[in-house]
């Protein structure tokens, strides 16, 4: 490896790190918690986290020839930013690898779980987000239905974007969806 290559810039970088940003952003939306059921624990947010970044990685895989350098570095960024989080609670040196290689193995569970569950309409979405997403929680029906809902929406309207978008660090989800009363979830 030629030693300037040691200091050339990721072409990816801010990209990566602006549509990372509008991940996480999505999922910390205080209606996933407030209004849906999620539990508001460390394990609901990182299954937040989990379930738009597989919207994403999802979309992105679509286009794998364009995007699989970008896709890599997005999935890395996900997992520095858990060990990152971990260190900040706490969690000893010698422990974080471990626990962000158990959850990159949960992430990988959760990917095959909702993959299969986007591409089925057997109540396999529901089951994989009631096992992973709500964990001990007990949604209601409609909650649960809302959720995978606005899944299915998600992925979709993902699949419409141009993967130049995404590969810009841009990505518009779906709307959130509204409670049994009609309320909007996403503030508006």
């Amino acid at each position: 490896m030629p030693i300037a290559s040691l200091f050339r810039r990721n072409p990816h970088r801010e990209a990566v790190d602006d549509l990372y940003a509008a991940i996480v952003g999505r999922a910390r939306e205080p209606a996933f918690f407030a209004r849906l059921g999620v539990p508001d624990t460390l394990d609901g947010r990182f299954e937040l986290l989990s379930l738009h970044s597989f919207l994403v990685l999802s979309r992105l895989k679509a286009e794998r020839q364009a995007s699989a350098a970008f896709a890599q570095d997005l999935f890395d960024t996900m997992f520095a930013d858990m060990d990152r989080g971990l260190r900040e609670i706490g969690v000893g040196d010698l422990s974080v690898g471990r626990q962000v290689k158990r959850m990159a193995q949960g992430f990988y569970g959760r990917v095959a779980a909702y993959e299969k569950g986007l591409a089925t309409d057997d109540g396999s979405l529901e089951e994989a987000l009631r096992r992973n997403l709500y964990g001990t929680a007990a949604p209601a029906a409609w909650q649960l239905a809302a959720v995978a809902d606005y899944v299915r929406r998600c992925a979709a309207m993902l699949g419409e974007q141009p993967a130049a978008a995404l590969l810009a660090g841009r990505a518009a989800f779906a709307p959130l969806p509204t409670d049994a009363q009609g309320e909007s979830g996403d503030g508006r």
